[in-house]
């Protein structure tokens, strides 16, 4: 069964089961209905969002080779790395060189680097979503049709609905 199927399947099964509930209460079934799409719209499209920059990545073969998390949280600051140090006589290193050297290898915040980083954080496929997320919210509050009780647990449910799809994407 394709994707597309299997999230429309799963879409119409629950939503089948949401409009069951409105026999016993509009309440009831207000909550659940927007608190569900809400979280499940949130889920499915933060995995499209991050599926789709990780895509773009790896075609633009920007990679990069990390350490083993092993070795990185054995040894943090590479103190038993294999690379050969300059062993010379203190006399006659030149400090100011080693230092810029050094320097070269801090990593810092540019443009670039926030560009992409916030690509999938920014990306309409998690905007709307949460949108929708506090306009719902806020649109039960003001009509005093508000249940914690029953919106919260209903949040759990859409994520688990959106992860059933969403483990298909990834």
């Amino acid at each position: 069964m394709s994707i597309t199927k299997k999230t429309i399947n799963l879409i119409v099964g629950a939503e089948f089961f949401i409009l069951l509930t409105y026999l016993i209460s509009f309440k009831f079934f207000i909550n659940l209905q927007i608190a569900f799409l809400s979280s499940f719209f949130i889920i499915t499209g933060s995995i499209y969002a991050y599926k789709r920059m990780v895509k773009e990545e790896v075609n633009a073969q920007n990679i990069e080779e990390k350490r083993d998390f092993y070795d990185a949280l054995e040894d943090p600051y590479e103190l038993y790395d294999e690379t050969p140090i300059n062993e010379a006589p203190t006399e006659e290193l030149d400090l100011k060189e080693i230092v810029k050297e050094e320097k070269k290898k801090i990593k810092t915040f540019n443009f670039q680097d926030i560009k992409k980083g916030s690509r999938a954080g920014v990306s309409l496929f998690r905007l709307i979503p949460y949108i929708l997320l506090i306009l719902g919210f806020i649109a039960l509050k003001n009509n005093e049709l508000l249940d914690i009780s029953i919106y919260l647990p209903s949040l759990l449910s859409g994520i688990i609905a959106g992860y059933m799809v969403s483990k298909d994407l990834a």
